[in-house]
């Protein structure tokens, strides 16, 4: 009897020795995440901040001499394509493309390369380059990709084998990285089942959700609690003033359609005699892109340059008003910079090119406020790009920290993607996705690449297939 208690304490100790292993490793590798999700907002914040010295840094130079665009903006692009194609292959485009792919890759050898530290690096240097010279491009996209490759680095950290829970941090990472760039943790949480999973095996995740919550919380505390476009009190009542989700709807959808049309068509290869330049002379051509830009730049007088984030906070404050050929110039703008092959994103342009529809639409609509006709042109043109209604409408209601018009935005949002997928039946990330995951999926192995002095690898240089 004596023997047989003994033996049951003993067979009770070990159970205890094991739980507590146990649940030490499960706490060890919460902090684990933890920490990488507050190192994406620290990133995310920096990068901003980056971003932000760049393009005051441009606006001295234009202040200075605006024809000094002329040599700045083709040397920047062409310097940043060459970068790209030598150092950092995988940090072409936005970065959500890449985020998408990895998530669906089985081969993870190559996971690990397209979201390695370097190409994050690479990532936010060659983005705030392309922002200096001149690119009609934006920061987001890329935050995107950074905090997939820091969350997926410190997966690797911990040696993680289980495929799902490695793609668990890949998603919570760019859904923080949306986070702390926007400051719009919904935003975030939404973007990720939406656009980045298209599923939602992974919507309750408490890794994705976690992360998001304190990459947005170390982005406020290193910032503040701002708002990406400020406070706004509008409202659009149901009745006359929903005459202005119809226009905006119907025009936000069909010119964000046609925008994603060009840039899948675009990453299929330009025809012709142009199409054979790309490929052979693919730094050449980033600079006359570059020559491009910085015609359109003087033309308006600046305004096409960056992110155009300035430009649409002051149209919905109502602070200033831009005549159609801001958004006209802007959208072609945007176009250009994609198909040069630079690394950087589209959500900040969309967003300046939809304020700028939505503030042209207001001035034939009296019956509507204006602030909340621009309101509706944003997230009208951004969920016919990105054809993603239920992110646009969340982060455009919380970067503009007004929720009296989420009825109106939502409605905007669905009827623009509507329009929109009648365009373009297909989601312009998910394509470019696609386009890359063929491209990687038949690239040779790493031993048969090319050497290139940036250990990519059996990533791919950024071809005219895949440019956008």
């Amino acid at each position: 009897m004596k023997t047989d208690l003994t033996e049951l304490r003993i067979r009770h100790m070990r159970h205890l020795r094991r739980s507590a292993r146990v649940t030490t490793a499960q706490w060890r590798r919460k902090i684990v995440y933890w920490t990488a999700a507050v190192l994406v907002g620290v990133v995310a914040v920096g990068f901003a901040s980056a971003a932000d010295t760049a393009a005051a840094l441009r606006t001295r130079l234009i202040a200075w001499d605006p024809w000094i665009m002329l040599a700045l903006t083709p040397a920047g692009l062409a310097l940043s394509t060459w970068l790209t194609r030598t150092w950092f292959r995988g940090a072409q485009g936005s970065g959500i493309p890449q985020t998408i792919a990895a998530l669906h890759l089985e081969n993870f050898t190559i996971v690990d390369r397209l979201l390695s530290l370097r190409i994050a690096f690479g990532k936010i240097m060659l983005t705030t380059l392309g922002l200096l010279a001149g690119a009609s491009i934006g920061r987001e996209g890329p935050t995107v990709q950074v905090g997939a490759a820091i969350m997926h680095a410190f997966g690797r950290w911990l040696n993680l084998s289980t495929v799902s829970v490695r793609r668990g941090l890949i998603l919570a990472g760019g859904a923080s990285g949306v986070s702390a760039a926007f400051n719009t943790p919904l935003g975030g949480i939404v973007f990720a089942i939406e656009e980045l999973s298209h599923s939602f095996e992974q919507r309750t995740s408490g890794t994705m959700l976690t992360g998001v919550i304190l990459s947005g919380v170390t982005a406020i505390a290193l910032v503040g609690n701002y708002t990406y476009f400020g406070h706004t009190d509008v409202v659009v009542p149901i009745g006359i003033s929903w005459i202005a989700v119809l226009t905006c709807g119907i025009l936000g959808g069909i010119s964000g359609g046609v925008f994603s049309a060009i840039l899948i068509r675009t990453s299929q290869g330009l025809p012709g005699a142009l199409g054979q330049f790309v490929v052979r002379r693919p730094i050449a051509f980033a600079a006359l892109c570059g020559v491009v830009l910085a015609i359109l730049g003087v033309a308006s007088g600046g305004i096409t340059y960056g992110t155009g984030y300035i430009q649409a906070r002051q149209i919905i404050a109502g602070q200033t008003s831009y005549p159609a050929s801001f958004f006209i110039l802007k959208y072609i703008a945007t176009i250009v910079s994609y198909c040069s092959g630079i690394p950087g994103g589209l959500f900040a342009p969309s967003l300046a090119i939809g304020a700028g529809i939505g503030g042209w639409v207001a001035q034939f609509l009296p019956h509507t406020t204006p602030g909340a006709v621009v309101l509706l042109g944003t997230v009208a043109y951004f969920s016919a790009v990105v054809q993603a209604p239920l992110t646009a409408s969340v982060i455009v209601m919380e970067m503009s920290d007004n929720q009296q018009v989420t009825l109106a935005l939502l409605a905007t949002s669905f009827l623009a993607y509507g329009v929109s997928r009648m365009i373009c039946s297909r989601s312009l990330y998910s394509a470019l996705a696609e386009k890359f995951l063929s491209v990687v999926e038949h690239a040779p192995p790493p031993a048969e690449t090319p050497a290139s002095g940036s250990g990519s690898g059996a990533l791919p240089a950024p071809a005219a297939s895949e440019r956008a």
